[in-house]
């Protein structure tokens, strides 16, 4: 996280008040190194970082607990205008838990219960993620099988390592990856999807973004550059307009067409009657630069 101004470690809970950025750290109740970080740059670009290496970053029920509780936070922090999800170590993130998964075999009730909170959180999470009203952009420096794959396919962009390489590998192990698919059939053509899915097969960064789950590849040294020239370019705009316009998006994208166009038109009128919307205008029309109050 280079290039970030004064970082100081603490608990998450409120976000303090920065006026040069900052970091927090996730309570964690797995060992001692926090499950979760978050960095806050001065720019309105939130840094949140998968911190689990040593576990290939794989979604335990707390991890994902823990990445509910900071997508929540970070819904409310006015400050935060775009967020880039990156991790630790060179695994972006390996899925749910099987060791955690395989442990709780041995329940009462063979696991169910377990089962279902964690898969419910899993789905918590990233219905959260599309419903933030700040972007989202996955910086995967390396593999993403899985609920990995999904978190990657789930976030609003993706900048990926010409090293990264994706999977749904379920199959593989008499589990189909079922939630995943959920995120993987909205971002890639549906065949692409289930190519993935039936054959688990191990596809690479150039595959991904011919099909459309990643939107750039560059160097490993690269990723969190690139990542974050885009996020502060989303960040220079207005946070009213990048708003509408990322909910808007999901709201349409799965209607029919008819239904599509009379929310898109519904929101293009709100959006036309705020402030910033007059000001990007004017600013065009007067050849200046836009001054934007957010509203």
């Amino acid at each position: 996280m280079a290039g970030f101004r004064g970082a100081v470690a603490a608990r998450y809970g409120p976000p303090p008040a920065q006026e040069e950025g900052g970091m927090s750290a996730a309570k964690n109740t797995e060992g001692a190194a926090p499950l979760l970080l978050r960095e806050d740059g001065a720019d309105g670009v939130s840094v949140v970082t998968l911190n689990r290496p040593a576990a290939r970053n794989s979604l335990s029920l707390r991890m994902l607990e823990t990445l509910e509780e900071a997508l929540a936070q970070i819904g409310r922090d006015v400050r935060v205008r775009c967020v880039v999800l990156a991790a630790a170590g060179p695994v972006f993130c390996a899925g749910h838990d099987l060791k955690e998964i395989t442990a709780h075999r041995a329940d009462a009730d063979g696991g169910r219960g377990f089962y279902d909170q964690a898969m419910s959180t899993c789905a918590r999470v990233m219905q959260a993620i599309v419903a933030l009203p700040q972007p989202m952009i996955a910086a995967v420096q390396g593999v993403a099988t899985a609920a990995g794959c999904q978190l990657v396919a789930t976030c609003d962009l993706a900048v990926a390592s010409d090293h990264a390489r994706f999977a749904t590998p379920g199959v593989d192990i008499g589990l189909f990856c079922s939630t995943p698919a959920v995120a993987l059939a909205r971002a890639v053509p549906r065949k692409a999807a289930m190519e993935m899915l039936l054959t688990g097969e191990m596809i690479d960064a150039a595959e991904a973004h011919r099909i459309g789950l990643v939107n750039r590849v560059v160097t490993a040294d690269q990723v969190m550059a690139t990542a974050l020239g885009l996020a502060r370019g989303i960040a220079a705009r207005s946070a009213l307009t990048v708003r509408l316009g990322k909910r808007a998006f999901y709201a349409q994208v799965e209607r029919p067409l008819a239904d599509a166009y009379r929310e898109a038109a519904c929101v293009m009128t709100d959006n036309l009657m705020a402030r910033d919307a007059a000001e990007g205008i004017g600013a065009f029309v007067g050849k200046r630069k836009p001054v934007w109050e957010d509203r």
